[in-house]
């Protein structure tokens, strides 16, 4: 039989290392970073077979043609600036064929810090998100539907 104070020191005993692995626990998983919700995305675009790279701002939900690309970003989120840069888009890239025809060629995910995770295959043109932005010289589109 076991008695009243060896079961009180084996509480004790496993209470300190259960306390310390809570802690260590707590630091090692990062709290969650805050996301901040941007009106513009950026992104550049590389034509191949000029060579030229353009950078272009687009409002969310709103579409810009690039060659023969449309990209309409419908989120962008960034983090603040006391965290680690994470920017990401969810984007939607259309191509017109030359049959004039409108054709879904992407729809997902796209982030700054790794332009290659999920690039948008096209034979002529490259698009890349850069950042997510506040502000634009762009003018914002026009609210009258």
């Amino acid at each position: 039989m076991i008695s009243q104070a060896t079961r009180s020191f084996d509480r004790r005993f496993l209470a300190r290392p259960v306390a310390a692995l809570c802690i260590l626990v707590s630091l090692a998983v990062p709290a969650a970073a805050e996301r901040i919700s941007n009106p513009i995305a950026e992104f550049s675009g590389l034509d191949k077979i000029t060579g030229r790279i353009t950078t272009f701002d687009v409002y969310i939900n709103e579409t810009v043609q690039f060659g023969a690309l449309q990209v309409t970003p419908r989120v962008c989120y960034s983090r603040t600036d006391d965290e680690a840069p994470k920017t990401d888009s969810f984007i939607e890239v259309d191509e017109i064929t030359l049959n004039r025809k409108i054709q879904r060629i992407f729809s997902g995910w796209v982030f700054a810090d790794s332009p290659g995770l999920n690039a948008i295959e096209h034979p002529v043109y490259d698009v890349w998100l850069k950042d997510c932005k506040q502000s634009s010289n762009v003018p914002a589109p026009d609210d009258t539907n």
